[in-house]
């Protein structure tokens, strides 16, 4: 595996997220569950990035898993 992450879609996951709650977020691209970990980064450099909603709204959680802002999509996909 390379040391960039795989890129399940080019775009955020929207996803609502409830305040005060824990989201693991799938760092790697492996996981069948994005934009969450399932576990699939095992024996791989990655490890999910826990995001605490600190607000019940629409989150975009990175797709591409090359955002600067970790689990929070920045555009990073529009230059893939």
């Amino acid at each position: 595996m390379s040391s960039l992450p795989e890129c399940p879609q080019a775009a955020p996951y929207r996803v609502e997220v409830e305040e005060g709650k824990n989201y693991a977020w799938c760092s790697c691209g492996l996981s069948n569950k994005q934009p969450f970990c399932d576990g699939s980064h095992s024996g791989t450099s990655f490890s999910p990035v826990i995001y605490t909603a600190q607000e019940s709204r629409l989150v975009g959680f990175c797709g591409c898993k090359r955002s600067k802002q970790g689990a929070v999509c920045d555009g990073a996909h529009k230059v893939l």
